[in-house]
């Protein structure tokens, strides 16, 4: 039995159409790692650069930082943001409710915080859908932060 050109045409378009779809899926999830979206370290870090600046403004939360070691936050936050973005970046800092226990921080107090963060995003221009997605593990921690 002789199969013609036209019966093989069916199929071979079907490997094709299936091949280029897996590639779009791979093209999609490297480009969905929200470490891409948000610009990679160097914005990561020029966006602490600003959130520590905003808070150092920040009469409502500012004494809380005190007596902090601002570069080792500034390097922990971006450790911690590159991390929680998918990117390569280990976390080396304590866990959340080892760091804050004892501070008795108010919602309020971590509502600043992340207003402060979030202007600091906004300056940068980036988009709603990468600062949710950012903000949301970050919102997770709030119950190891707070009251604690």
């Amino acid at each position: 039995m002789q199969i013609s050109r036209k019966h093989m045409a069916a199929p071979f378009l079907a490997f094709v159409v299936l091949g280029l779809a897996a590639c779009g899926n791979m093209m999609a999830k490297k480009e969905a790692r929200l470490y891409d979206r948000l610009g990679g370290k160097p914005a990561i870090t020029a966006v602490v650069d600003d959130f520590v600046a905003n808070v150092a403004a920040d009469k409502r939360i500012n004494a809380r930082f005190a007596n902090t070691d601002i570069p080792r936050l500034k390097r922990l936050l971006v450790e911690q943001i590159c991390h929680a973005s998918g990117g390569p970046c280990t976390y080396t800092g304590r866990d959340m409710e080892t760091t804050h226990k004892g501070m008795n921080i108010t919602d309020a107090e971590f509502g600043y915080l992340v207003e402060d963060l979030v202007q600091a995003l906004d300056k940068h221009k980036v988009p709603e859908k990468e600062k949710n997605d950012l903000l949301t593990p970050l919102g997770g921690m709030k119950p190891a932060i707070v009251g604690k």
